[in-house]
């Protein structure tokens, strides 16, 4: 299995002795020794993958990197933040994953309104195995814990990931102070209840749900 490290904060390293990773295309920045690199059709799920894609409108664009050294890679300068996954799933935007273990298995899974209130589609990319995953965020992310006793509540446009036994939904905070000008312009949330992760970044995307 290839060995994820970061350098710095913005640049993840990827030492391969035969082994093959999926990143977003286009991310590799340097490598050495003999590397091979292939474009793979439907965010590497193959034809399926690829129809399924088209039809949820979860794009992603992925190649696949084999051979025996170090690869480089980074996206736009944004930061790096490592995902150790034992068995479970990471649920996170197409635009924030930078690079899977090629053993890791890659989807789509519905968002219902949260999806369509950060602008992304209905969907959204699941990564699930055995392995490690590198995702990107505008600034450095922030991992928020997710408890039974305490739901959490997190903005749209901030949201990156989760992972673990969580269950989210639509939440409206539209109140008539809001439609006055009066509010704190966070119309909608994601509510997170369960026991696991969600990963937020400290910038916010443009939503379809931003201020009302």
């Amino acid at each position: 299995m290839a060995t994820f490290r970061l350098q710095g904060s913005r640049v993840l390293a990827v030492d391969m002795t035969g082994d093959a990773v999926k990143a977003k295309n286009g991310s590799m920045v340097a490598y050495d020794g003999q590397m091979a690199f292939k474009k793979m059709t439907g965010g590497g799920e193959g034809i399926r993958g690829m129809v399924t894609r088209r039809v949820t409108g979860e794009q992603m664009t992925v190649m696949e990197v084999k051979g025996h050294g170090t690869c480089w890679f980074a996206d736009r300068a944004t930061e790096i933040n490592l995902v150790q996954l034992r068995g479970d799933k990471l649920h996170v935007e197409a635009s924030n994953l930078l690079c899977t273990d090629a053993g890791l298995r890659t989807g789509t899974s519905f968002t219902g309104l949260r999806g369509a209130t950060q602008g992304n589609g209905l969907f959204t990319t699941t990564v699930e195995g055995t392995g490690q995953a590198a995702i990107v965020s505008d600034g450095p992310a922030v991992v928020l814990r997710v408890s039974r006793q305490y739901p959490l509540m997190v903005d749209p446009g901030a949201y990156i990931a989760h992972q673990g036994d969580v269950h989210q939904s639509f939440q409206s905070g539209v109140t008539f102070r809001t439609f006055m000008g009066e509010g704190g312009g966070e119309a909608f949330q994601i509510r997170f209840e369960g026991d696991g992760l969600v990963y937020v970044q400290p910038s916010e995307r443009t939503t379809i749900a931003g201020d009302v």
